[in-house]
């Protein structure tokens, strides 16, 4: 059996997947055109995917006998479920694996925003550093604020669990549904996504993204925020609407912002790289040694597992085993 991967990664998967089949990786370091995936994917029987890659109808009809498509992520939006449902393809993910580091990095972010790392940074490097002042480079602090969750699931609740227990935050969330257990935990208050905005000192996003959450974030979102809070974001970019984002840290309209991710990817929106009360990473959130081999782990296995005749352990289109 045929395997086509359409980037380099970790070798704990490729391995993995090589004492069993033939496997192909892309030497492209780049995503891969339409053109491309379907060429690759052509007479192959499992395809493990990258967020980059845009995988539809006419990618998944390439080969007759694709059995299975194993994304490298958590989430799955650049995936036509829909049509792979239609053709009883299952398609997977690699859950749980990224819970810990996708936290640490949104609470380094809103460290690093609050605390003006980056253009503390960058103030010495530019040799402006003459000694120290009572009023230099003034940021926001912690102990007793009120972080603002927007989508409670693993990496949201892992989030509120360390910036609470270790700075003492008071929690607000927002999901659709309530977590009592979560509440107890961590003495959280269930809020509408109106009263997390109007409430915290720092709002951390990580719901996914779905039609109706897609600029959950607007305009409207941010003239409810304080003035002196910040914004991280390291769920999905169009969830924010960046373009008024751009405006309101431009008016000074809120303190600052963090993000991880970008609307339209990895193109950024006019003007966003050119304030200095935002810090931007690339898409790096889950980059650490442990999480990334994971992840390669995982998606193996769901390719073995389904190239065996078995059932995905990690699909995220159960019905088509009914």
């Amino acid at each position: 059996m045929k395997v086509f991967v359409t980037r380099q990664i970790p070798e704990t998967g490729i391995s993995m997947l090589r004492k069993k089949y033939s496997v192909t990786v892309s030497k492209k370091n780049r995503a891969l055109t339409k053109k491309e995936l379907i060429a690759g994917t052509k007479g192959k029987d499992a395809l493990l995917c990258l967020l980059t890659d845009k995988i539809d109808m006419r990618v998944l009809k390439a080969s007759k006998k694709l059995k299975v498509v194993a994304n490298y992520a958590v989430g799955f939006d650049n995936i036509d479920v829909k049509a792979a449902s239609k053709l009883k393809i299952p398609v997977t993910n690699t859950p749980g694996v990224l819970t810990d580091a996708v936290a640490d990095h949104a609470c380094a972010l809103m460290l690093g925003i609050s605390r003006r790392i980056a253009e503390s940074d960058k103030f010495v490097r530019a040799g402006k550093y003459r000694g120290w002042e009572p009023m230099l480079l003034l940021g926001g602090d912690f102990r007793n604020k009120t972080l603002g969750i927007l989508g409670l699931g693993r990496i949201g609740s892992a989030v509120a669990e360390s910036m609470h227990r270790g700075f003492g935050m008071k929690i607000l969330y927002y999901d659709i549904k309530k977590n009592m257990q979560f509440e107890r935990s961590v003495k959280a208050k269930f809020s509408s996504v109106q009263q997390v905005m109007k409430n915290s000192d720092y709002i951390s996003v990580h719901v996914p993204l779905l039609p109706a959450t897609r600029h959950l974030v607007g305009a409207k979102e941010l003239r409810m925020m304080k003035k002196s809070a910040y914004l991280i974001n390291t769920s999905r970019g169009p969830v924010v609407d960046e373009k008024a984002l751009v405006k309101a840290l431009r008016k000074k309209q809120i303190a600052g912002a963090a993000l991880d991710v970008f609307e339209k990817e990895p193109k950024l929106s006019a003007g966003l790289a050119k304030l200095d009360n935002v810090i931007l990473t690339p898409h790096t959130a889950s980059a650490t040694n442990a999480a990334r081999n994971e992840m390669s782990r995982i998606a193996a296995k769901n390719i073995i597992a389904v190239l065996s005749g078995k059932k995905a352990p990690n699909a995220v289109n159960p019905e088509i085993y009914q």
